[in-house]
């Protein structure tokens, strides 16, 4: 019978035999993982990433209860697996790869807008939001966002409250695009953005925040948008759409945008704000790291284990049944992977000892590595004793044929 707690135990031990080296091997894959879920939580493939690791549950499921179909289905779902990842997380993986790239760009570089600039953009956004004009303002982050604007015309001017102002006048021709903003300066305006899809965050918004939202799924900008009629105004951020009291929160979501661009040494806060957050994903990234080092580091390596099986004796002659079997277990000494035996129910192996030759007066019979039933990726090493004696008798004193049948001598006689 398979006992979990059985394979815990294997684990465990496993866990004892960390060493320095293994540590900063998980402590590495740990943050890969952890990054890789908060990213993907931003966007949709959430939903996807969650049906996936239901059917790695289910794999489980039914290699722990030997459901040869569910497993045969699902390792050939399995083997197409890496490509079908590069397919549905194609954006993610981009965005990834885009983050890895400027990660070792963030020593002594600053981007987004001056605090000087802050002023600027809050005025304007106050009186956009009094006057009831609908605004799309775009801060560029450190990921590059070129590939995600479509159209739009490249200015490249000094920012200014007249300039911003005259660019979503409602008499502009490009009022109901983006405008782009890379530090101090315009790069664009009437831009447009990739819309989003989450109507669980776009239920009772217009398209403005749409294309913010969607914008803010694909990279690091922040977005900020003023609602034409609410005079609503909503920052766009990581994937996150939330509406703003008023200027001051505006500011303040500007500063904290600021900071979080800053170089390591100047955004120390930042990094310690972040250590304390999302503790369910960290520990969650953790558990899985520490089960998938388990079984591929030291679940790769060779094991030997021996397990007793029950000697099953089938094909006995008719007007016979069987007295006596000695031993009435052998031992099976199997070989393999040790994660093969993470989750290895003992059930699952028996040995067959086919009586047929016992009606000729054929009393021992061999047990050979071929005769046991076993997972295929295990092998039989060896099988002690190699050899069972059986003891018939026969049903009633008689033989099938109305003969008395022969009484066969005592098995401690036999040589």
């Amino acid at each position: 019978m398979w006992i979990p707690s059985a394979m815990f135990e294997s684990w465990w031990s496993q866990l004892r035999e960390i060493q320095l080296a293994d540590l900063l091997d998980i402590a590495l894959v740990t943050t890969f993982l952890y990054s890789a879920i908060v990213l993907v939580r931003r966007t949709q493939a959430r939903l996807v990433a969650g049906g996936i690791l239901v059917l790695v549950g289910l794999y489980i499921f039914a290699r722990a209860l030997d459901l040869q179909l569910t497993i045969g289905l699902l390792q050939g779902f399995f083997a197409a697996f890496v490509v079908m990842l590069v397919v549905i997380f194609q954006e993610e993986l981009r965005q990834a790869f885009e983050r890895l790239a400027l990660w070792g760009l963030r020593r002594g570089r600053e981007s987004g807008p001056s605090y000087g600039t802050n002023e600027v953009l809050v005025e304007c956004v106050a009186d956009f939001a009094r006057d009831r004009i609908g605004a799309l303002i775009v801060l560029a982050g450190r990921q590059p966002i070129d590939r995600q604007l479509h159209g739009g015309i490249a200015l490249h001017g000094a920012l200014s409250e007249p300039l911003l102002k005259s660019l979503f006048d409602p008499h502009s021709p490009g009022h109901d695009g983006a405008v782009l903003i890379e530090k101090d300066r315009i790069v664009r305006f009437a831009a447009h953005l990739p819309l989003s899809t989450d109507f669980r965050q776009l239920h009772d918004v217009g398209t403005r925040h749409s294309a913010a939202l969607g914008l803010a799924e694909r990279c690091d900008a922040l977005c900020v948008v003023v609602s034409e009629e609410r005079g609503q105004i909503s920052v766009a951020h990581e994937g996150t759409l939330r509406a703003l009291s008023g200027a001051p929160e505006l500011e303040l979501a500007l500063r904290e945008f600021q900071a979080s661009l800053m170089p390591p040494a100047a955004s120390r806060g930042v990094l310690m704000s972040a250590l304390r957050e999302n503790w369910v994903e960290k520990i969650a990234s953790l558990i899985l790291v520490l089960g998938l080092w388990t079984l591929f580091v030291p679940g790769s390596r060779p094991a030997t284990e021996s397990f007793p099986v029950a000697v099953k004796v089938v094909n006995i002659p008719p007007g016979y049944e069987l007295e006596r079997v000695e031993p009435t277990q052998v031992t099976a000494i199997l070989t393999g992977q040790r994660r093969a035996f993470y989750l290895f129910d003992a059930r699952r192996i028996d040995v067959t000892v086919d009586a047929t030759l016992a009606k000729y007066g054929r009393r021992t019979f061999a047990v050979s590595e071929d005769q046991i039933r076993h997972p295929p990726e295990l092998t039989v090493d060896d099988v002690e004793p190699e050899q069972v004696r059986l003891k018939l008798r026969p049903r009633g004193g008689i033989e099938g044929n109305g003969v008395p049948a022969p009484v066969q001598p005592p098995l401690a006689s036999e040589d």
